[in-house]
């Protein structure tokens, strides 16, 4: 991929958001996950075996209550460059920072797919009141300005990469590199598939599953050393059609925005929202109660 294109693709990708709406058998791992649970606020380690885990029926999964989930893309303060459109998906430093510590005041404690997952399929338990913090499209401020953020408060993230972009330096945004994904699922944050370059999953035909869903998937395993098993759609655009693909990949869920669940596949279908670059933290608070 050109740098020419990247550039390009990166001022597409703030003008039309990065992902489309701001709200609103399958593969196992076979080893042992980590995950986090909450005692007297501070962050704890338990152990899922997400191999024994049988998946539960659609109707079981809809009807337990769905857990809170924030999609962000750019942490940076606003530029005189950015448009109203790109606004939306950057979230200024110090607003991000208050966004988190209104989160930790309000009692919030982060969970990870893996307790999601358990959660969803056999009712086990979270801790009170559960919300997972998502990350889309590799920007390095994910890395320099939310990791410490985060740290800080004792939470963690799953980060969504798209690899195309992985350590390039662009005109509009710089990413991550290689050792910081990896410091980055070393330290006990998730790493999942956001596709090769975004491309709309509802167009995949041919050669762009191995384009966009295998070289990927093999490429953040060789960098974390860990299976792949989470997966969010670009744009928040799925298909049913599309969702045997993934799961034949070993993707064990997949993330869309704000539409309904899929009545038949709701691991694969499972919303987010984005929190907005024009919400303050009360805004947040508000939407995440309206929205879950």
């Amino acid at each position: 991929m050109k740098f020419n294109f990247l550039t390009i693709f990166s001022a597409c990708l703030i003008l039309f958001a990065g992902c489309q709406s701001k709200s609103q058998p399958n593969g196992e791992n076979t080893t042992d996950s980590t995950a986090l649970t909450a005692q007297n606020g501070q962050t704890a380690v338990s152990k899922i075996d997400v191999s024994k885990i049988k998946v539960a029926d659609a109707k079981t999964i809809l009807a337990r209550k769905q857990v809170p989930i924030l999609c962000y893309h750019q942490v940076r303060n606003w530029k005189p460059t950015d448009g109203k459109v790109g606004k939306d998906y950057i979230v200024e430093i110090q607003n991000f920072k208050d966004q988190m510590k209104m989160l930790a005041d309000s009692g919030y404690h982060t969970i990870l797919p893996d307790q999601l997952y358990a959660y969803l399929n056999t009712g086990a338990a979270l801790p009170s009141k559960p919300i997972m913090l998502t990350f889309d499209d590799t920007d390095e401020d994910q890395f320099t300005i939310v990791r410490p953020t985060l740290n800080k408060l004792g939470y963690k993230a799953v980060y969504f990469i798209m690899t195309v972009s992985i350590g390039r330096k662009g005109k509009f945004v710089n990413y991550m590199n290689k050792e910081q994904i990896k410091q980055l699922s070393d330290e006990g944050n998730v790493i999942g598939s956001h596709t090769y370059d975004h491309k709309n999953f509802k167009k995949y035909a041919g050669k762009d599953w191995e384009e966009q869903l295998d070289k990927p998937t093999k490429k953040l395993e060789e960098i974390t050393g860990k299976q792949m098993t989470e997966f969010a759609y670009p744009f928040g655009l799925w298909n049913a059609e599309g969702i045997p693909e993934l799961k034949k990949r070993g993707f064990r869920m997949a993330y869309q925005l704000s539409t309904k669940r899929d009545e038949n596949d709701p691991l694969f279908t499972i919303r987010r929202i984005i929190a907005s670059g024009y919400w303050s933290p009360k805004t947040l608070s508000n939407s995440i109660k309206n929205s879950f």
